[in-house]
């Protein structure tokens, strides 16, 4: 007997002795629990063409005796086979819907690779080296926001992850960035998508999006989902109540669920952003100055002239995804957290705390191979510390976070707003226009005219007052800024802020807990001296005497601490 001919998957085709089966239009690979064909029978010179559910008692039973009647054959004869044909069909189409799933993505590292990404992550200076290998995978520039991008994508693994997005103008790299990064990031744990529907999330597996990181290309394409997209955020789960048919027509209710925690990052050319999408992430705004347009032609430049070592990119590229492999779930302390602080300047204050705690902890996740597994005695909880590095690391890339988070200009406008100043400052003018600021920034005059009316009613610039140049020019179209160091007073604050907390931390230590050291420095007690407990500044003959003594372990070194009040 022949094998069904699926060559053509929208014309199947069966012969079965004298009967010659054609399956119009192929047969759909969804719903199971139908089997809905167009099928043309032809014996002799006789053909029907008939639209029917295969697995319809009534519809086939009616078929079979209109066979029957035409051909004037056996009705046994043609039941036996449009039986086999069906059965041929269910075993065809489970085999193509077979090929269709996707296979989850496993890679078994060897031992080598395994020691090679373990050796990397015991690195002294860990943040600055991965900057720097990051900065050789055909990332220019960008040094702060893709070391920064690079340590949130790694929070998916943690049960709070952290989420980011990128803003600027069109054509400036935001999509290049998010997606050079995430080349660092396994297969197996990312998802990258360029658009979504609205209810696209409720039909993922249970467990499907698990720790996984979601790559959206362009936000502003997928509005419908971001309700959905906030709350598997927030909730870390969503859930969805469909009513659904079962084999029987019975209408019945369905519950679906997905579970995260997930990562999500995106891109968008808005200006600003809906508050509730806004404060659930990091927003980072990319360079946009000449020399990082120049940085990127020649890259580019180097790119078309073939002197770009891209053996060397995958090698590092394999590396970092294999440093993101070994990485282990572990829980994270901050024995410093109740003495941390954000700046009153930041405008949601209880998000972007939680948010700077975390930052903090995916520092220290990232680090794990540098601390040392601890084990609460009455839970049983293994976990490691974050050290005072750690914090100081975290403060200096979450500065201009906070700075942004405590502007109430949006990115967009701020950037404006300094290119303005500097431009000023260097041609010593006091008014402008908004004509003549858009012929010499080069930028279109419907853009400056929205800067200008939402600097005026901020507050940040005001009609120009100069009576000599009152007859020259319109007042109620001429400004003149208010003040040029607003700006620069706002990172004071927010940089005196992080600095007297970090302070506090250094200088407020509790009874009996261990100053925050070096990644490899032996661990050192308090000095105690009243009812403070600072750090003592090792002297050079200290220094000559620590290194002929072997340092002590830590658990020693609990041993011999002794601290009085």
């Amino acid at each position: 007997m022949e094998a069904l001919n699926t060559q053509n998957p929208e014309h199947i085709t069966w012969k079965h002795e004298q009967l010659n089966f054609a399956i119009l239009g192929g047969i759909r690979l969804e719903g199971l629990d139908r089997l809905r064909v167009t099928i043309k029978t032809e014996f002799k010179t006789i053909a029907i063409r008939h639209n029917l559910d295969l697995y319809n008692d009534g519809q086939l039973e009616k078929l079979v005796r209109k066979y029957a009647e035409r051909f004037e054959i056996g009705t046994v004869y043609i039941g036996k086979a449009l039986g086999e044909l069906i059965n041929r069909l269910e075993n065809y189409r489970l085999q193509e819907i077979k090929k269709q799933e996707v296979p989850e993505i496993k890679k078994t590292l060897s031992e080598t690779q395994i020691k090679e990404a373990k050796l990397f992550l015991q690195t002294p200076d860990l943040l600055l080296r991965t900057n720097e290998l990051i900065g050789k995978t055909g990332m220019i520039g960008e040094e702060h926001n893709r070391l920064l991008m690079y340590l949130i994508f790694t929070s998916r693994k943690r049960e709070c992850p952290l989420h980011v997005i990128s803003l600027a103008a069109s054509g400036t790299g935001k999509s290049y960035l998010q997606e050079k990064v995430s080349e660092l990031i396994p297969e197996e744990d990312r998802l990258e998508i360029t658009t979504l529907s609205e209810n696209a999330l409720y039909y993922f597996g249970q467990q499907e999006l698990k720790h996984k990181l979601i790559l959206i290309e362009d936000l502003d394409g997928t509005e419908s989902v971001l309700y959905p997209l906030r709350e598997l955020k927030s909730k870390r789960k969503i859930t969805k109540t469909v009513t659904i048919k079962d084999s029987k027509g019975n209408t019945k209710t369905v519950h679906l669920t997905v579970e995260g925690p997930v990562s999500v990052a995106g891109c968008t050319t808005q200006e600003s952003i809906y508050e509730d999408n806004a404060n659930r992430s990091f927003l980072i705004y990319l360079d946009e100055s000449k020399e990082q347009d120049e940085r990127i032609m020649n890259y580019q430049r180097k790119l078309s002239a073939g002197t770009i070592n891209f053996e060397e990119e995958h090698r590092i590229k394999e590396l970092m995804k294999n440093v993101q492999r070994v990485l282990q779930p572990v829980s994270v302390r901050n024995p410093y957290a109740e003495r941390l602080q954000i700046p009153n300047e930041v405008f949601k204050p209880r998000r972007t705390n939680a948010h700077y705690l975390q930052f903090i902890e995916a520092i220290t996740f990232y680090k794990q191979y540098q601390r040392e597994h601890k084990t609460d005695k009455d839970t049983g909880e293994v976990f490691i510390e974050t050290t005072f590095e750690d914090i100081q690391e975290a403060n200096r890339l979450m500065k201009e976070i906070l700075l942004r988070k405590s502007d109430e200009l949006n990115g967009a406008c701020r950037n404006y707003f300094e290119q303005l100043k500097i431009y000023l400052q260097q041609t010593k003018e006091n008014g402008f226009t908004s004509k003549q600021i858009s012929k010499a920034l080069r930028i279109p005059v419907s853009t400056v005219k929205r800067h200008h009316l939402h600097l005026f009613t901020s507050g940040y610039i005001k009609h120009y007052t100069d009576k000599k140049e009152a007859d020259k020019v319109n007042k109620s179209y001429c400004y003149e800024i208010i003040s040029y160091e607003e700006y620069k007073e706002l990172q004071s604050r927010i940089s005196t802020a992080l600095d007297e907390a970090l302070n506090k931390v250094r200088d407020d230590q509790p009874n009996g807990s261990l100053t925050a050291h070096g990644t490899n420095e032996p661990i050192k007690a308090n000095n105690s001296k009243g009812n403070k407990h600072r750090l003592k500044k090792p002297t050079s003959e200290s220094k000559r005497e620590e290194k002929k003594q072997t340092p002590l372990t830590e658990t020693e070194t609990l041993q011999t601490l002794t601290i009085t009040a």
